[in-house]
């Protein structure tokens, strides 16, 4: 969802140092809390607390995943994973026409701060701009990168190429 602190806060109506006490584990939320937090987050309070899970494994069918990108732009990606509470990754399959890239070289990330991303080529060439500097990738290739920081795919070629990227939220490298 990629929500800061701040805007949880304005969603939920919870402070954000109550939000960050349940955030780090020094305190547990109340019911009426939690449930203002879930609904801050577009989640049931079950969800939320992840008792509709069932046994601990979810399965997206080909048919559930969540698209994105756009084909007129040249970009399109579906999302692997299903979106659960504390999940803290995400598996996306992408696909580049000839000439197109993910994003522009000067939007800003979108990932949240300390995010982390491994991609692998699966078809074709790609040449990913981290930060200002690119790098030349060919099928089987991957990379990590740290993922706050600006950065887009290019596909120098006619020919479509794909990949997939896991993006993870966690401590930036030092």
């Amino acid at each position: 969802m990629g929500l800061s602190l701040r805007d949880l806060t304005e969603r939920s109506g919870v402070s954000a140092p109550m939000l960050s006490q349940v955030e780090r584990g020094e305190t547990s939320p109340t019911l009426s809390v939690a449930g203002r937090i879930a609904s801050g987050l577009e989640l049931s309070l079950s969800q939320l607390l992840r008792l509709d899970e069932g046994e601990g494994v979810t399965v997206v069918r080909a048919g559930e995943r969540r698209p994105g990108g756009s084909r007129r732009s040249g970009h399109a990606y579906e999302v692997l994973t299903a979106s659960l509470p504390g999940q803290r990754a995400e598996v996306s399959e992408h696909r580049l026409d000839g000439g197109a890239m993910t994003a522009g070289p000067g939007d800003p990330p979108i990932h949240e701060p300390g995010s982390r991303e491994t991609a692998v080529v699966l078809s074709g060439r790609l040449r990913l701009v981290c930060d200002g500097a690119p790098y030349e990738l060919e099928q089987g290739d991957a990379v990590t990168f740290d993922a706050d920081l600006p950065h887009h795919f290019h596909n120098p070629d006619a020919t479509e190429a794909s990949f997939l990227a896991v993006v993870s939220a966690g401590l930036r490298r030092s």
